[in-house]
């Protein structure tokens, strides 16, 4: 058995790497430090709080006693930090708390992993960060990052990420830990917090309510389908040599609005017009820009093919329609996360 610590586990990527982990494999024990924060959601991992593989506990990686008694207790093998506050929109509106998660609760991390590992080049545990491709900041019409692109963030999410990375990088050359950096781009699928683009659009259609669309809805992302993602974190974090950074990329470049007019078109056609007989494409509504908002970003990902032989095998509309059909079979998984009652199990719990 490995044992793998994964903080953050009951956001929306942590809890499909979770997922794939103990459902792909029989080999992995898995403990979910979380801070049950309003993005972290209690159901998506309900299902699997008796599996004996499993371990939730409750607590924020600042929190340095309970980080140190979690490794010296479990004693993991592998540490995987996808703790974060990561919505750009809301680091606008109040940037404090990405300082403290992002940076102050990754370096309080950084801290444990080095008492934990003790002597220089210690093979006992390896950490990986799990980063965005936002700390790069923005591209032109043309080119592509790569893990040599110098980091120019533009947002105090990307600030906050990119600290992370730096102290991160900077604790494998100082202190020689086994330590690994992926940067990702703009993950989509199964339980993803309706705050950010693809499950907002779902839910607001559903609905029948405005589809906001940032400015001329012209900027482009690259969009990853989170179980593509959480395969290539299983390749890094099992193969990758110590001190790598890998770019994790889905090769699936769209416009914002034409994205969103994706799904428009592929709820008319499953649901039909709305009530009133509009279709969907009519709700959109654009509204001011995001202040510094990136143009484009787009992922070079030759990197972990050629080390790790990773590829993603979801394209862009298999993958929309399978997180469609997730969203419409899990209304009620929405609905709880919408009016917040999804947050009654955790605060009967731990307050």
């Amino acid at each position: 058995m490995k044992t793998v610590l994964v903080t953050g586990g009951l956001g929306f990527i942590g809890s499909n790497f979770i997922r794939l982990l103990l459902n792909n494999f029989s080999d992995y024990r898995v403990i979910n430090l979380d801070a049950a924060t309003y993005a972290g959601n209690p159901e998506n991992l309900k299902d699997l709080e008796k599996d004996s593989r499993y371990l939730f506990s409750h607590g924020d990686i600042g929190n340095r006693d309970l980080v140190d008694k979690l490794l010296q207790e479990k004693k993991p093998d592998f540490i995987v930090n996808f703790a974060a506050e990561s919505h750009v929109d809301r680091s606008i509106t109040g940037p404090a708390a990405f300082i403290e998660t992002n940076i102050v609760g990754t370096f309080t991390m950084l801290e444990a992993f080095r008492s934990y590992c003790g002597d220089e080049n210690s093979s006992k545990c390896r950490f990986l960060q799990v980063s965005t491709d936002e700390v790069y900041g923005s591209l032109g019409a043309e080119g592509y990052f790569s893990e040599t692109t110098p980091y120019s963030p533009n947002s105090p999410y990307a600030a906050s990420k990119a600290s992370a990375d730096h102290l991160v990088r900077a604790y494998h050359h100082t202190y020689k830990l086994d330590t690994l950096i992926t940067n990702c781009s703009n993950n989509y699928g199964p339980l993803q917090f309706p705050e950010k683009l693809i499950p907002l659009m779902i839910s607001n259609a559903l609905e029948g309510l405005d589809l906001p669309v940032y400015g001329d809805g012209k900027n482009v992302r690259d969009w990853l389908y989170v179980e593509d993602h959480c395969r290539a974190l299983e390749l890094v974090m099992i193969q990758a040599k110590s001190g790598e950074t890998y770019n994790i990329g889905g090769h699936n470049e769209m416009e914002n609005i034409e994205l969103v007019k994706l799904l428009c078109n592929s709820l008319d056609r499953r649901l039909g017009p709305l009530p009133d007989g509009r279709l969907r494409q009519e709700l959109i509504k654009f509204v001011g820009d995001r202040k510094g908002h990136d143009q484009r970003y787009a992922i070079d990902a030759d990197k972990i093919k050629k080390d790790l032989g990773w590829v993603p095998q979801t394209d862009l509309k298999t993958g929309m329609e399978m997180t469609i059909d997730w969203y419409l079979d899990n209304q009620e998984w929405l609905k709880q996360v919408r009016d917040g009652s999804y947050r009654q199990y955790y605060q009967e719990m731990y307050g």
